[in-house]
């Protein structure tokens, strides 16, 4: 394997967008390279071109990504990420998987962060963003790049680091780093992890949901447990059961946050997922989790809320 990647050269991007916005998106995706990472003799990491990590990419763009492209011009690179089975077994030693991502994947994202903001950026302000293993990546690198680089840091619109914990004790370590405190507040991290009710009377193990962790409701954008009903949802991307294409629709995904678990509880129907997937999902993320809903539960509520911090952050 390259010791680094080159991202001058175009392949190493799943986008590289025309610029026609005032403000970028930078997106790290989550983890992608997931049943491969289980196979017998699968490295720990993904290469560049492991076909299951750039599928799994583009639909990440269609399904989450996307939510961003309507008010900011939405980059994101390739990058050789964990693998679901390293991830896991990270975390059964340590309690985090944090490990897991902080070397040759932060590596690649220190990388293509240098090439965006020399060749890409134009001195724009953006959002940075993620899902799972890549919202762990950001948080990562909000306490250690973006304190080197306080010249971009002062750019940051936000981070919407969706799908991983945002614990009180990383903002304790990191003061210069703010939770978000409504909706259109600006230079702040924007997160929560979505789970069904039976996760929650259960207390079932979720890999993503630390001790102490926070999140913000996306449909009221408050941090207390008042109750936002499916009727505040903008739009859920909805999966054609035989196609698999996308489209927006109505699932009754309501969100309430529990606050003793740190998570956003929602009633939304569940799909069902194929079998050996499902026994994956449960193992990581609890019998209800609705981790890759995440974002899909909350797309036109995302779109909306990018849109208007980017408001806020032009206007002042």
């Amino acid at each position: 394997m390259k010791e680094t990647i080159d991202y001058s050269k175009k392949e190493n991007w799943c986008k590289i967008p025309e610029i026609t916005k005032d403000v970028d998106t930078f997106y790290i995706y989550a983890t992608e390279y997931i049943m491969g990472s289980f196979e017998e003799g699968a490295p720990d990491f993904a290469t560049i071109d492991n076909a299951e990590m750039l599928e799994g990419a583009e639909i990440e763009y269609r399904d989450h990504a996307s939510a961003f492209a309507d008010a900011t011009n939405v980059f994101m690179p390739y990058y050789r990420q964990s693998g679901l089975k390293y991830a896991g077994e990270v975390f059964k030693k340590t309690g985090t998987a944090d490990a897991a991502f902080s070397g040759m994947p932060m590596n690649d994202m220190i990388a293509a962060l240098d090439y965006y903001f020399e060749h890409c950026n134009g001195g724009r302000p953006f959002i940075i963003a993620g899902h799972s293993q890549g919202s762990a990546m950001v948080l990562q690198l909000l306490q250690t790049y973006f304190k080197d680089h306080p010249e971009y840091y002062a750019r940051m619109v936000a981070a919407y680091t969706i799908g991983y914990s945002v614990t009180k004790g990383y903002l304790a370590a990191n003061p210069h780093l703010n939770f978000a405190s409504g909706e259109s507040d600006t230079g702040v991290i924007i997160a929560w992890n979505t789970e069904g009710p039976k996760n929650v009377e259960t207390n079932a193990h979720n890999v993503v949901v630390l001790p102490e962790t926070m999140s913000i409701n996306p449909l009221n954008w408050k941090l207390d447990e008042t109750y936002a009903p499916a009727s505040m949802n903008l739009g859920s991307i909805v999966l054609d059961a035989e196609t698999g294409e996308p489209s927006i629709g109505d699932i009754g995904a309501d969100a309430q946050i529990n606050l003793a678990r740190g998570v956003v509880v929602t009633h939304a129907k569940d799909d069902p997922m194929p079998e050996e997937e499902a026994k994956v999902a449960a193992a990581f993320f609890g019998p209800d989790g609705r981790h890759a809903y995440d974002y899909m539960y909350y797309f036109n509520n995302i779109k909306a809320n990018a849109a208007k911090r980017v408001t806020a952050y032009l206007a002042n």
